[in-house]
């Protein structure tokens, strides 16, 4: 595996392998700690991030590696003028593999021509995040026992939220999944994911705008913020930010084993209240985050055999 651009790129197989090995490490991350020894990650972050950023490095120093890189494109050269490709081809010639993110869409893809090591996508633009989406696959994994045969619901900011829709682009794959999609009329699912993902491929969805409409029905709920920035007219923000609050009332006829996920940052689209509730699993996330990056460092560098696995 010499690129992950898109959660596409895997096939349901490799999505499965990556998540085994993340439960596998999970058992016992001393026995990874050496993996990735002399090995050097590079974090290209053209754009802000905490979690995803810091996941990469975490994952790559618990494997025994080093890390070099940037966190903001003001502190490289590309505010002298210089391309992405030329910053990827000569980052490449000091590490053995490059973990990128960048505010364009397709950004990554257009890095990978120059690349002479594996390349990983952290987000580009609005378009895809596939490491998050191993993040919340595994997530669903630890905490329902598998990833098909589940109803999931999407609320929030559907037309711009890459996590969104990288995580339907996978879970679209699994049998026997419905999707639910929750939004105001101006945030709905892009058309083109209606009509070349799910349409195309008979999938079973609907639209809704409330989350009382529908959440006795979810195995999942998937939350993502209400971006003040998208409205033209802030009169209909005021009207709906408080819609996709989520908090106990919003989810009191819910299932028992209902789980809550979010990419993360959140702003007040859950209330803190839910944070003790044993549904909230955002946090739980993040640290799955680390896990299945180190599987997916492990697996693009070759190494994902060096350790003998645990036995179920």
């Amino acid at each position: 595996m010499k690129y992950l651009i898109d959660s596409m790129d895997l096939s349901v197989e490799e999505i499965d392998d990556l998540i085994d090995l993340a439960q596998d490490i999970i058992k016992d991350k001393s026995r990874y700690q050496d993996v990735c020894r002399h090995k050097i990650l590079a974090t290209l972050f053209f754009e802000p991030s905490t979690r995803t950023r810091l996941s990469f490095e975490s994952a790559m120093l618990s494997l025994g590696g080093k890390v070099l890189g940037f966190s903001n494109a003001n502190s490289s050269s590309a505010t002298k003028g210089e391309s992405v490709t030329d910053t990827i081809w000569t980052v490449s010639c000091y590490s053995d593999i490059i973990a990128m993110r960048h505010p364009k869409e397709g950004a990554p893809l257009v890095a990978l021509k120059r690349s002479k090591v594996p390349l990983i996508n952290a987000g580009d633009g609005g378009h895809n995040h596939p490491t998050q989406t191993l993040t919340d696959l595994l997530t669903i994994k630890r905490e329902k026992g598998r990833l098909d045969n589940l109803t999931i619901g999407f609320c929030g900011d559907l037309k711009f939220g890459r996590t969104v829709h990288s995580l339907l682009k996978a879970l679209s794959r699994y049998p026997h999944m419905k999707f639910i999609f929750i939004s105001p009329r101006e945030l709905r699912i892009p058309e083109y994911l209606k009509q070349d993902l799910l349409d195309a491929k008979n999938l079973d969805y609907r639209e809704v705008e409330k989350v009382e409409d529908v959440i006795e029905e979810l195995d999942i709920i998937y939350m993502t913020r209400v971006q003040k920035e998208r409205f033209f007219n802030e009169q209909d923000y005021i009207r709906l930010k408080d819609t996709y609050i989520l908090d106990k009332k919003k989810i009191e006829k819910s299932k028992k084993d209902l789980i809550i996920l979010h990419p993360l940052p959140r702003v007040n689209e859950i209330a803190t209240e839910l944070d003790d509730d044993p549904r909230a699993k955002y946090f739980d996330q993040v640290q799955n985050g680390r896990y299945v990056r180190m599987a997916l460092i492990m697996t693009m560098l070759g190494l994902e055999n060096e350790v003998d696995r645990h036995e179920d």
